[in-house]
């Protein structure tokens, strides 16, 4: 199934907020109702992106499986929802994965083991989420660091007869019929991390909001937050699109959202070999976007 271009669906540009106007004997053609669909997509999205921001709703855990003699060795995600930071839902229906022994092997011969050098580090300790140095989670002496992004793909599905579009005569044309809500996993090799740039999401709201124990405080946060919390997220009818958060290296769509950290075991030379040891997943570095169920039950209601 092929994917169409980030820029394909008209919510990635923003859109203003305009809905077709009808009336009577009023000719339509297929725009008009594309522009019906993003007027309300869009202000859905917009929501969205305000009341959840990009991150984790439901599910996406990632992890990790060993090569076998029927089993090729695999980064795993199961079923899940995302939003991403335009405000679209992001979903796995099904458990899906990436072939790690593959990817490894094509970036390190798109430039001879340069970006997997790059990507190489000791001291690992600095690039993992708080809840794993809380667990001490085991940690290699070295190891490839990349990260697991989700994104937002549309997939044309299905055939109809059409007119012919363009400087064609034809009878027999076709077209898309249906645009398929899809997903795409990537795995990004992580270079220029150092002792103050671990490359992770950075938190979305004022850490007064928690770390505080005055609610006086801790309401003022809140509002200022909520005043402050506009200008930074993009605006409709715009230019220039969304800005790369911290957690997102070049070259990857702005609206992609961090699912985890990869930890690839190697030896001590460069380019890096890997070693037998087994790769090691920190899941907890992400935005989580709790329920307002699961909220509910955390305040005692």
């Amino acid at each position: 199934m092929s994917i169409l271009t980030t820029d394909a669906d008209p919510i990635y540009a923003q859109p203003l907020a305009e809905r077709p106007a009808y009336a009577t004997g009023m000719l339509l053609d297929a725009q008009d109702f594309s522009d019906e669909q993003t007027y309300h997509r869009g202000r859905l999205a917009r929501a969205m992106a305000f009341l959840a921001g990009g991150g984790t709703l439901a599910g996406l855990q990632a992890g990790y499986v060993a090569a076998t003699a029927t089993q090729p060795e695999e980064i795993s995600v199961q079923p899940g929802l995302a939003v991403d930071r335009l405000g679209r839902l992001v979903e796995i229906p099904r458990p899906a994965c990436l072939r790690l022994a593959n990817w490894y092997a094509l970036i390190n011969a798109q430039d001879s083991g340069a970006t997997l050098t790059e990507s190489a580090y000791g001291n690992l300790g600095r690039f993992a989420s708080q809840r794993a140095t809380d667990a001490a989670l085991a940690l290699p002496a070295r190891a490839v660091v990349a990260d697991v992004f989700i994104r937002f793909a549309e997939c044309p599905v299905g055939l109809t007869p059409s007119f012919a579009a363009g400087p064609f005569d034809a009878l027999n044309a076709v077209t898309t019929s249906r645009i398929r809500d899809a997903y795409e996993l990537q795995l990004m090799p992580r270079t220029t991390l150092s002792d103050t740039y671990n490359g992770l999401p950075l938190p979305l709201v004022n850490p007064t909001l928690v770390g505080s124990a005055d609610a006086k405080v801790r309401r003022n946060a809140a509002q200022d937050s909520v005043l402050n919390g506009y200008a930074g997220s993009g605006h409709a009818g715009g230019s220039g699109g969304l800005a790369p958060l911290p957690e997102q290296p070049d070259g990857l769509d702005p609206s992609a959202v961090f699912l985890a950290r990869i930890f690839v075991p190697i030896g001590a030379g460069n380019p890096p070999t890997r070693t037998a040891d087994a790769v090691v997943i920190d899941n907890f570095a992400r935005r989580f976007l709790p329920s307002a169920a699961l909220l509910s039950q955390w305040a005692g209601f």
